[in-house]
């Protein structure tokens, strides 16, 4: 709820946002006035300050360098909710780091594995 609330926050409509104890699946509209990086760099920024207000267990929490955004048509919207919907369950078999890097194959968009980790 307090990321969704931070896209609200910046004018975009959250459609959903879940995912697991290693990283977050959010698709949402993104509003015109504010840029992918803009974004993701205010999620990491505020919700980083909050998980260590909340939890003084997490005072050493961060988000890494990097993330990954994608596009999606309108056509495929149901089918991307549903998988983020689905996300504890899917990881029960395959690691958040094997889904990311077929990803990146499927749509062939070249990376250095010592970049996307850290």
């Amino acid at each position: 709820r307090y990321l969704a609330s931070v896209l609200r926050s910046h004018d975009c409509e959250t459609l959903i946002v879940d995912g697991t104890s290693d990283h977050v699946h959010a698709l949402f509209d993104l509003s015109r006035k504010y840029s992918v990086a803009t974004i993701v760099k205010e999620i990491k920024r505020t919700s980083s300050a909050w998980i260590k207000e909340v939890s003084p267990l997490c005072k050493r929490f961060h988000w890494q360098n990097g993330y990954g955004a994608f596009s999606v048509s309108q056509s495929h919207l149901d089918r991307v909710y549903r998988y983020i919907e689905q996300q504890e369950h899917h990881h029960r078999r395959v690691t958040y780091q094997d889904e990311y890097r077929s990803f990146l194959k499927k749509y062939g968009i070249e990376y250095n594995e010592h970049y996307v980790w850290n």
